[in-house]
């Protein structure tokens, strides 16, 4: 499916409203630290006739290296340090997608920006870009040295209620979770996640009363 879903078209415009970018990255936002960015990316799932709602959406996630300082283990958007010698925060998100999965910036189209969004513990300031696959194939994983796979989420998954939970972390750090099957997206992720299904309109009613430790699989270190 070439053309934008209307779902994702929705999604476009909200974004583009002045105050949606506060209500995803909420109080991670940030105007310090080192500058990165990070993609989200969704596509369209081939096997999924086209329609009007986002039954066919899937999106982006990497599972860092365990070999990792820094969060190892954890799932991700693609994305990384901003260099000297890229244009923009844009940019930096399409080259480190290409160089983590393979995908190249001329097969996306970018629907928003959000406002930089801290890390707590590594002192990024992260950017996050929204972006449409045009002409999706299967992922791949081209940076073996920080990532160890690669997962294609379809949204619906990650919306329903009883994927979604509370992560508890061992220091007392709290957040939104989600999960699918055996992945568990928490911490930085999570958080932008939920911020931006919620200024979707996607949300499904879930019961934050649910809680669960992060898993060791995806706890290598405090990161989030």
């Amino acid at each position: 499916m070439n053309a934008l879903p209307p779902g994702l078209a929705a999604l476009r415009g909200v974004l583009a409203e002045a105050d949606a970018g506060a209500g995803v990255v909420g109080s991670r936002a940030t105007g310090r630290g080192r500058r990165a960015a990070v993609l989200i990316l969704f596509w369209w799932d081939a096997d999924v006739p086209p329609g009007g709602g986002i039954d066919g959406l899937r999106l982006a996630l990497v599972e860092k290296s365990p070999r990792l300082r820094s969060h190892a283990g954890q799932l991700a958007f693609p994305g990384g340090g901003v260099d000297p010698a890229d244009a923009d925060d844009v940019a930096a998100a399409l080259r480190e997608a290409e160089e983590e999965v393979g995908i190249a910036p001329v097969e996306v189209e970018v629907l928003g920006v959000l406002p930089a969004a801290s890390v707590r513990v590594s002192g990024y300031r992260v950017t996050p870009v929204v972006g449409w696959w045009r002409t999706p194939r299967p992922l791949l994983v081209a940076d073996t040295d920080e990532i160890a796979a690669v997962h294609a989420v379809a949204v619906t998954e990650l919306l329903e209620p009883a994927n979604r939970v509370t992560w508890e972390h061992p220091l007392g750090y709290e957040g939104p979770a989600f999960v699918v099957d055996d992945l568990f997206v928490w911490g930085f992720t999570g958080d932008l996640l939920a911020g931006l299904v919620r200024v979707a309109g996607w949300e499904r009613s879930w019961d934050p009363a649910m809680r669960t430790p992060v898993p060791r699989r995806f706890l290598r270190d405090t990161g989030q």
